[in-house]
């Protein structure tokens, strides 16, 4: 794994790689070059606001999850709650080949479920560890977060990157805004902007509380016969 920190202007970096490209140089540059619709995703870059992390399996590893898992840990505990300036955390699989989008998505939800059965803290109270309920977040380390994920094939321009990424951005953000009275706004940009680069509003995109935001993560766009193939290992079996 190479882990990136980008903080205060500071970053180091710690590699198993032979060669080490500047994988953190590449992302930056796509969503910063490419004027990415996500207004967010450029602010956390230009702030030095991103926590970035490196694995050399592919995405649907079971040997990445000890050592993910480890990284939203450490980004929980050391995140600025008290700042109104947002961080991320991004997971990225430079070797994951190059897929489809329902490949993706199985190896998405896959590495969801792994980091899920590892989890040893309660379910976020704040959101519902029901994935086809309307208020469904996903909870790791007992902190709901929304996931992004990103990669080359993606039919969307909001969801490409030039390798294959998970995006975790805590749901305690979105709540942020909201007290700070620029969600709407915020979210409005976003889904123009995501507009102008596609030609049309991505479907799956709706509020919290509209629909399970498990429909989101791929960046799919899926029907409503699609079901989650996450298991809460938690769950009353009736």
């Amino acid at each position: 794994m190479l882990t990136t920190d980008v903080q205060k202007n500071t970053i180091t970096s710690n590699t198993r790689f032979k060669s080490a490209p500047n994988y953190y140089q590449e992302f930056e540059d796509f969503i910063l070059e490419n004027d990415h619709p996500c207004v967010m995703a450029q602010t956390t870059f230009k702030q030095n606001s991103v926590n970035f992390e490196v694995f050399e399996e592919s995405l649907d590893s079971a040997s990445v999850t000890a050592r993910l898992f480890t990284a939203i840990k450490d980004y929980i505990q050391s995140y600025q709650f008290e700042s109104n300036d947002f961080e991320t955390l991004i997971a990225a699989f430079p070797n994951h080949p190059q897929v489809d989008e329902r490949s993706f998505e199985r190896s998405l939800w896959k590495q969801l479920q792994l980091l899920h059965e590892l989890d040893t803290k309660d379910w976020d109270a704040t959101v519902s560890a029901d994935p086809d309920d309307s208020k469904f977040s996903f909870s790791l380390n007992g902190v709901s977060f929304y996931i992004v994920g990103m990669h080359p094939n993606s039919s969307r321009a909001a969801r490409k990157a030039p390798f294959t990424t998970l995006v975790f951005n805590l749901h305690w953000q979105f709540e942020k805004l909201r007290a700070m009275n620029v969600y709407n706004n915020v979210r409005d940009r976003i889904r123009q902007r995501d507009a102008n680069k596609n030609g049309s509003i991505n479907p799956m995109l709706k509020d919290f509380g509209k629909q399970s935001e498990a429909k989101q993560y791929s960046g799919r766009a899926v029907d409503n016969s699609w079901k989650c193939p996450f298991l809460n290992k938690n769950a009353e079996i009736s």
